[in-house]
């Protein structure tokens, strides 16, 4: 664990001092749930998404080449510009 310093606003850190100590917490751990709770929690159903979307478009016919389009924007014509 490593230890980090945030800057609340005044009505924030007072709320977080009255939850943690209705929970017999502190403002410390509640941070730390809420982050995990935010930014962890959700893991299993992003990716779930993610893969759900994988091969979406495989099967679609009106669009172009995408090998050539790529291949078209990755041209490289800076020789030919400087040289002219």
């Amino acid at each position: 664990m490593r230890r980090t310093q945030l800057y609340l606003e005044d009505d924030l850190l007072k709320v977080l001092r009255v939850k943690a100590k209705q929970s017999s917490s502190t403002v410390s751990e509640l941070v730390r749930r809420a982050v995990r709770e935010k930014y962890l929690a959700n893991t299993s159903e992003r990716k779930e998404a993610l893969l759900g979307a994988v091969g979406l478009w495989k099967d679609r016919t009106d669009l172009p080449d995408t090998h050539k389009y790529v291949r078209r924007l990755r041209e490289d014509n800076r020789l030919k510009r400087i040289w002219k």
